[in-house]
């Protein structure tokens, strides 16, 4: 059997496999804490729900148009000039199934062979993925622990080609709840415009802020940045609305019409039902949202707190989304029951054994951590942080 080069070569998700791992031992009847969420543990709010019930009982259940409903477009270029400052027209609007989608069609159109993408670490599991698909080169950025793992003009210039095309910019950030400021942005614009290339700017949980920070997207800064510039957006985390599967993207005219014409060839238009109730959910939630970011920093707080009992890890301060990159390498070369544990992969497999379900820091290109995620209760936090310590007490 042949399969092409470039699939072959697409590395599965880590995140999935340890989760899969997780519920296997839960169904086993075996006691495990899951640090590995990925999404909001609140149910869609029922004015969303009620939306997609009056969407099957209407019959809008037919196929729309490829790039999104007039309607969710009219209420995505709402919302972007609302909370950003931005103003789309909605042929500038592509509604795809979830963000992922998005991510994906944004890289076909903007990415030849060859060209380099500026990537910086630790970052999404998914972008080299897609940036391998497309035939791109990734070019990593180690990111430094003491500026909270966000890229600066610096390091952009020292990777910095003739063949760089594009730079994806993930804030608030997955996996290290960085958030990135007005200057550290207004930094990386002056640099994009500079050496006139696109960015991808991936704002899926621009609603998940903390400690008095604000979001800010880079497509704002400038006419540019505004031109040069697809912004990723959804429904899925600020309204917990991740199987819904909806996406979108706000780009310069012309990439959005390439990418409306490339989707119609692959997923066509993203679930009729699904962009009802996402048209709804845009049009309020804001109680539903406040409350949940207060209930997010609740446990954030109580994580670090908790983190800071134990000996032999650090971590920086998240100050968005709902996870914190905590470093352990400092466990490295050390046994659990007679196993040497040499990496983030070794350290995540030993403590599943310990019943805790964490990501392993290397799916995300920073090996020496792990990603623990607190869109979990406050009982499941205590007590997972309560096994993690206890693990590394056991370490020899």
């Amino acid at each position: 059997m042949s399969i092409t080069k470039r699939v072959k070569e697409i590395a599965p998700s880590l995140t999935l496999e340890i989760t899969a791992k997780a519920k296997k031992m839960k169904a086993e009847g075996i006691s495990v804490i899951g640090f590995g969420a990925g999404e909001p543990d609140f149910n869609t709010p029922d004015y969303i729900i009620d939306a997609a019930k009056k969407a099957l009982d209407i019959g809008f259940t037919k196929y729309t148009p490829a790039s999104g409903t007039p309607e969710l477009k009219k209420a995505i270029c709402d919302k972007f000039y609302k909370d950003n400052g931005l103003t789309y027209a909605p042929e500038q609007i592509v509604i795809s199934t979830g963000a992922k989608s998005s991510l994906f069609h944004a890289i076909e159109a903007i990415i030849e062979k060859d060209d380099e993408v500026i990537l910086p670490a630790p970052y999404w599991l998914t972008y080299p993925e897609l940036i391998k698909l497309a035939e791109g080169k990734v070019v990593y950025v180690d990111t430094k622990k003491e500026n909270d793992y966000k890229i600066t003009y610096e390091e952009l210039n020292e990777v910095y080609t003739e063949k760089t095309k594009c730079l994806i910019l993930n804030s608030p950030n997955n996996p290290t709840g960085a958030v990135y400021n007005l200057d550290e942005l207004k930094a990386i614009a002056k640099f994009a415009e500079e050496k006139g290339i696109y960015v991808i700017a991936d704002e899926i949980y621009e609603k998940l802020v903390y400690a008095g920070e604000k979001h800010y997207s880079i497509a704002s800064l400038s006419d540019y940045m505004y031109n040069h510039t697809v912004v990723i957006n959804g429904v899925s985390k600020s309204y917990s609305m991740t199987g819904w599967r909806i996406g979108y993207l706000a780009a310069p005219l012309e990439i959005a019409k390439a990418i409306s014409s490339m989707q119609s060839h692959t997923t066509s238009n993203a679930c009729s039902i699904s962009q009802y109730a996402s048209t709804a959910a845009l049009s309020g939630g804001e109680d539903f949202i406040e409350n949940m970011v207060t209930i997010f920093d609740e446990r954030r707080q109580l994580m670090m707190a908790k983190l800071d009992q134990l000996d032999d890890i650090s971590y920086i301060t998240p100050k968005g989304a709902f996870y914190v990159l905590v470093d352990v390498s400092t466990n490295y070369g050390k046994e659990y029951n007679g196993e040497i544990i040499n990496g983030s992969l070794d350290f995540a497999s030993a403590a599943l054994k310990a019943g805790i379900a964490l990501i392993p820091g290397v799916a995300f290109g920073n090996d020496n951590c792990i990603r623990l995620s607190y869109a979990i209760s406050k009982e499941d936090i205590v007590e997972g942080i309560d096994r993690l310590k206890k693990f590394i007490g056991e370490l020899k």
